[in-house]
């Protein structure tokens, strides 16, 4: 399965409108990798069979995280970069390798569908412009990966479906962690039962947002790009997280809010959610979001035979895994692995034997879905049924 074969030893601000994330002893275990194949059988396969990826929007996670990691994927290649900004995408088209006629802005975007070195569109622009810029790619003819969240709302998450459906394109959204090493083996050890039967999971995910330091941080807190405040930005990997981790959908969810509107980073957006998931097994997610919190990013599953705790447990990188039983607090031997690689190489995979991904858009349109349930209980102080 090749999810398992990458391992290792934030988006671009909005364009213009005229173009527009104590510790305790512990004891090492040395566990079993027998899934995992030797690096040294991992060979990279000719630059022709791989596929030409257009890069919408030139950002901190864009340029800083994601894009790097190309060098390190089997089946694909930067081939397009588009961005309200000239200078930026000719520094990373040189850098790239990549042809200056393949440098778009915002306006001659919809001209790609000429472009035979490109087969994906990756959007990575604010949330607010998912929509748009998914439609118009698949429109093109181009097949689609785009960050999560998938939109600011079910309407736009089902218009971004069915465009891609109507062009025959596929269409991924980038759920990083479902294609990394530590969350894979967290669900393989709870499908396993080393566990036991699943009772309670907690996930907490915050930082401190500071817009007046950070750039990339400004859309972040402006409802109409982004949405939402930590919910959506953090809080989807705690939830998405409880999915992915159960194997369930959510039955019902209460939401509470805790937000200082006199703060001005919150005049738009919230600030803490706190919104607890019920599941049809009995399993009940209590989960966290903040931006004005130290930042954390782990859960803890709790069955009735032992806990497993990650953490961190979504980041880009430096994962711990702990598992608690009656023979004690255990740290787990787990490889690190390239996340980005893998999710890339997937998309591309989907396209070649012609697959749907394993993150479709469907699963996007579910996390959006009960996100805006958490906003109704949150704002009417109720359960909501899902």
């Amino acid at each position: 399965m090749f999810l398992y074969k990458y391992f290792t030893s934030n988006q671009e601000e909005p364009p213009k409108k005229e173009a527009s994330q104590a510790k305790d002893d512990f004891i090492i275990v040395n566990e079993s990798q027998e899934n995992l194949p030797d690096l040294r059988d991992l060979k990279l396969h000719d630059e022709d069979q791989r596929l030409g990826f257009a890069i919408v929007g030139l950002g901190e996670f864009a340029t800083v995280e994601m894009m790097p990691n190309f060098k390190n994927t089997s089946y694909c290649k930067i081939t397009a970069l588009v961005s309200g900004h000239a200078d930026k995408a000719q520094k990373y088209a040189q850098q790239y390798g990549v042809d200056p006629k393949n440098i778009y802005n915002y306006e001659n975007f919809d001209t790609i569908k000429d472009n035979k070195d490109v087969d994906i569109v990756y959007i990575v622009l604010p949330n607010g412009m998912h929509a748009e810029y998914t439609i118009r790619a698949a429109k093109a003819g181009k097949h689609v990966i785009c960050e999560k969240p998938m939109a600011n709302t079910v309407e736009e998450c089902q218009s971004m479906i069915d465009a891609c459906k109507e062009a025959n394109v596929k269409f991924m959204i980038a759920y990083r962690c479902h294609y990394e090493p530590f969350n894979l083996d967290a669900i393989d050890r709870i499908r396993k039962g080393e566990l036991g039967k699943i009772k309670q999971i907690t996930a907490d995910t915050s930082m401190i947002i500071q817009p007046d330091k950070y750039e990339y941080h400004k859309w972040r807190i402006n409802k109409e790009l982004a949405g939402g405040g930590s919910l959506m930005d953090l809080g989807i990997y705690s939830l998405n997280a409880a999915r992915y981790l159960t194997g369930e959908e959510p039955i019902e969810i209460t939401a509470f809010e805790s937000t200082d509107k006199s703060d001005p980073r919150f005049k738009e957006v919230e600030d803490r959610i706190h919104y607890i998931l019920r599941f049809p097994s009995g399993v009940v997610a209590n989960c966290t979001s903040s931006y004005s919190s130290f930042g954390v990013n782990y859960y803890r599953v709790f069955g009735d035979k032992a806990c497993l705790l990650l953490d961190p447990a979504t980041s880009y990188t430096g994962h711990n895994a702990f598992k608690v039983s009656d023979d004690g607090r255990l740290q787990l031997s787990i490889q690190e692995g390239n996340q980005f690689a893998a999710e890339l190489d997937h998309i591309a995979e989907c396209v070649k034997e012609d697959k749907t991904p394993k993150t479709a858009g469907e699963e996007g349109l579910k996390d959006v879905r009960i996100i805006m349930a958490a906003y109704q209980s949150a704002q009417e102080g109720r359960p909501i049924p899902l």
